[in-house]
């Protein structure tokens, strides 16, 4: 399990190394880090690029954090028992493609902050844990018009969600490993908010950037 594990996170970690917006910019002749916050994920596309080639960011995002995911269960799914194995490699292969879209070898100071990347692990291993999510999110940009708080509470709330379904037994298809799906869950909280640092520096200000969706002139 170990030498899978780490399989499951360099299959992840290749696949988040596609990002998604910058490579859109990159065809458009617009180099994503050089413009708005400097950040290649979907706000900042629809921002400078607008709201379908921020859509089309999103996807992709979205994808390469669940492609990994689906490799890693054919690659393993008759290779262990059936005691939450395929569960936890396939939480590892997801959390690898967020280290490759925040930290990408070839840009290492220009990753983004892995927020719709994370969105894919919950889609394909906490599923129940993204109505509230969503709802939180959408709420707190409606009313405030910040994504990137939008993010930090999401980020966090991801956390607490997941280690309470835990502890009220809702996490059965991680068996054995629930407590270190747990883990790697709390991980990509806290990586989620440490990428954020600038934006509650920014909010904590007052000079944090509102979110609309007409891109800049």
């Amino acid at each position: 399990m170990l030498i899978a594990r780490g399989i499951a996170l360099a299959i992840g970690y290749v696949c988040g190394l596609f990002l998604t917006g910058f490579i859109i910019g990159k065809t458009l002749n617009v180099d994503l880090t050089t413009k708005g916050s400097g950040n290649v994920g979907t706000t900042n596309t629809i921002r400078i690029l607008g709201l379908p080639m921020g859509a089309l960011t999103l996807l992709g995002d979205l994808l390469k954090g669940m492609v990994p995911a689906f490799i890693i269960y054919f690659l393993y799914r008759h290779a262990f028992a059936d005691d939450g194995s395929i569960a936890i490699l396939m939480e590892y292969a997801c959390f690898g493609a967020i280290l490759g879209h925040d930290f990408p070898f070839y840009m290492p100071k220009k990753g983004g902050k892995g927020v719709a990347t994370s969105t894919a692990m919950v889609f394909i291993c906490f599923p129940r844990a993204l109505p509230l999510l969503i709802l939180t999110f959408a709420l707190i940009v409606y009313l405030t018009r910040y994504v990137s708080l939008g993010s930090i509470c999401v980020a966090v709330l991801y956390s607490v969600e997941v280690i309470l379904f835990a502890i009220v037994g809702w996490l059965y298809y991680f068996y054995n490993y629930k407590w270190e799906a747990c883990a790697l869950a709390a991980l990509a909280s806290i990586l989620c908010v440490w990428k954020h640092r600038s934006n509650i520096k920014r909010l904590l200000s007052g000079t944090e950037n509102k979110f609309s969706f007409h891109p800049q002139s």
